[in-house]
């Protein structure tokens, strides 16, 4: 069995970049469904949409289908991994490598969004404070800013086990995650176990730690911002969006 250590919050990088799509949508992750109610979204809000920048947008399989649904897109993601896959799958598509507490862009769009918990990654108010601020500098007037938070501190569930298998491109998948509460975050270990046919079992582990901000922590980031915050029960995952527009 051959082993690979990734480091702690790398960025979903190396390996486990190339198996992300196949392990989220195997456990169920409708990312075309998701990009349709997200640009239903943000039409209800900035009616005439045209343009959409989607900040940590990982492997792209959202740009993918909201490419269709507006007439300009792009893409800021971190990990230099997750982009090139985003580049690939969206050769259309600007995918501009950038962290999302300072990037700067030369354009402004119609809408921003941070999806799956992304934004759990800022460290501290100071850190979120920033990435929002970053989200509406790049907002045109009557723009709309949608964040998909991790869990408060009161709806997360320490010691949480998830685990799946999944079977695709002639590979199967095992990952299992833990989950713990570490220093007002949650900390994550998952280890991932990949068989191929002829092929030595390889092992992937990585670790991340996801800030759990207060709701009140989400909504003074985008009052800082300039932006009036709604919260929406529900969202893509169950914990819920932040719809942020300019005062």
């Amino acid at each position: 069995m051959t082993t690979t250590e990734a480091p702690a919050n790398s960025g979903y990088a190396g390996g486990v970049a190339r198996l992300y799509d196949l392990v989220h949508q195997g456990k169920g992750k409708d990312y075309a469904r998701e990009a349709t109610d997200l640009a239903a979204l943000i039409a209800s809000r900035a009616p005439g949409a045209r343009s959409l920048l989607d900040v940590a947008c990982g492997t792209g399989l959202h740009l993918e289908h909201l490419n269709g649904a507006f007439d300009r897109v792009e893409g800021v993601e971190f990990s230099s991994d997750m982009r090139d896959i985003a580049v690939r799958r969206n050769p259309n598509v600007p995918v501009h490598l950038g962290d999302m507490r300072d990037f700067t862009l030369d354009t402004a769009f119609s809408a921003v969004t941070c999806m799956f918990s992304s934004i759990g990654h800022m460290r501290d108010q100071a850190e979120l404070d920033a990435a929002l601020a970053r989200f509406a500098a790049h907002l045109e007037p009557g723009g709309v800013v949608v964040v998909e938070p991790w869990w408060f501190p009161a709806t997360f569930t320490p010691g949480f086990v998830g685990a799946s298998i999944t079977e695709a491109e002639g590979k199967t998948i095992s990952r299992v995650s833990h989950s713990r509460l570490e220093s007002g975050a949650t900390r994550i270990d998952v280890h991932y176990l990949i068989a191929e046919p002829g092929q030595d079992i390889t092992h992937l582990s990585e670790t991340h730690l996801i800030t759990l901000f207060t709701r009140d922590a989400y909504e003074r980031a985008f009052a800082r911002a300039g932006l009036a915050v709604e919260f929406q029960e529900g969202g893509p995952s169950g914990r819920g969006l932040f719809i942020g527009t300019r005062e």
